[in-house]
């Protein structure tokens, strides 16, 4: 499926579970990991912004890591190492290299807002040092600066460097990635709502937010595009829209966490800054929920 084999098809943004006393619920972590490999997604993606990462402790992230290696089914794991320090990535990447993930997601530095050749030297400094895979994360709208399509390719020819998670919403710029990326680096939507179209244009598939809830049908959404099914592709992709918007209409991971809550996967709990959904998103994912036929109460 795509360009690259293994960097290719459905992932999901895996969520962060706390119990009642604001701890890593890594027995739930491990029961919605298996959930996800039951459910057929391609690769893992731990530890990214869906995961609230930044509240983190080192020591929480290694044992998420550790729990997604043991119980995801030898899927591909793409874990997420971003700062926005190239030392601070790379004291991720020593730290997590200890449990081991098949490749690393950095998301483009947020605050400094550097310019195209630092970003530039920021990825390739780190592919220097470390050696490990990358995959460059780009998501304007939380960073604060855009790497462009003509930075992205020049990346994309250093070998290490296998793909892009592309969040920006600019279809031209991520189609000239799609149009002159080389074999082998991968190019994957950021954003659910934009699955169809960039795939139906050449991109390799999707890290997902939605899959935390609906991981069987965005996993047959991605399937049905792999294999130029457009009508059973616009079918599936009509269904999950509201889903798609719903996960959004408070900050990420708040919605969709609300959402596995009242499927009774997870205790609806965030930590600070983020706070658990209002009256009002919660009712909305409940209709959303019963629109998608997968909550009866």
């Amino acid at each position: 499926m795509g360009r690259n084999n293994i960097w290719s098809g459905c992932g999901t943004a895996l969520i962060t579970p706390f119990d009642d006393e604001d701890q890593v619920d890594i027995d739930v972590y491990a029961d919605l990991v298996r959930r996800q490999v039951d459910a057929g997604v391609d690769f893992l993606v731990p530890l990214g912004t869906t995961a609230e990462t930044p509240n983190l402790s080192d020591r929480e992230k290694l044992s998420i890591l550790k729990t997604t290696k043991e119980y995801g089914g030898g899927k591909p794991i793409l874990c997420g190492a971003g700062s926005n320090s190239t030392a601070g990535v790379l004291r991720n990447i020593e730290m997590l290299s200890e449990v081991g993930a098949d490749a690393f997601l950095v998301v483009v530095p947020y605050y400094n807002k550097p310019t195209q050749q630092g970003i530039y030297e920021h990825f390739s400094t780190i592919l220097e040092v470390t050696g490990k895979p990358l995959v460059i994360y780009n998501v304007p709208g939380r960073t604060g600066v855009n790497i462009t399509a003509e930075t992205t390719l020049r990346l994309a020819q250093l070998p290490g460097i296998v793909g892009i998670k592309e969040a920006s919403g600019n279809y031209a710029q991520i189609s000239a990635v799609i149009r002159d990326a080389p074999e082998g680096f991968s190019v994957l939507s950021g954003n659910d709502d934009e699955t169809l179209s960039l795939m139906a244009t050449g991109a390799d598939g999707v890290i997902s937010v939605a899959s935390n809830i609906a991981p069987v049908l965005m996993t047959q959404l991605v399937r049905a595009l792999a294999y130029n099914d457009m009508e059973a592709a616009r079918r599936i992709h009509y269904s999950l829209m509201p889903l798609f918007r719903n996960c959004f209409v408070e900050s990420n991971p708040i919605p969709v966490k609300a959402g596995m809550s009242l499927l009774g996967l997870i205790r609806n709990n965030l930590r600070l800054p983020l706070t658990s959904a209002t009256e009002s998103t919660m009712n909305i994912m409940k209709q959303t929920l019963k629109d998608l036929g997968i909550w009866k109460s």
